[in-house]
């Protein structure tokens, strides 16, 4: 389950990098501030059967209510 979970989060470094257009280094920075990684991995479950649009606007949604 954890490499299912591993590839998950790069794919969402990948679309919100493109969303964002940073460096996969950006996000990874990015997320690490805001301990993103550790939400994707509580919310796999859910998160992973939803679609790019979905995904980006919940990363964001935790992120601005982060700060």
């Amino acid at each position: 389950m954890k490499e299912k979970i591993n590839e998950f989060i790069i794919f969402c470094i990948e679309v919100y990098k493109e969303k964002e257009d940073k460096t996969g280094k950006e996000i990874y920075n990015l997320f690490k501030e805001h301990d993103v990684f550790a939400f994707l991995e509580e919310h796999y479950d859910v998160l992973h059967t939803q679609g790019k649009a979905y995904i980006v606007e919940t990363i964001t949604d935790f992120i601005e209510t982060d700060k």
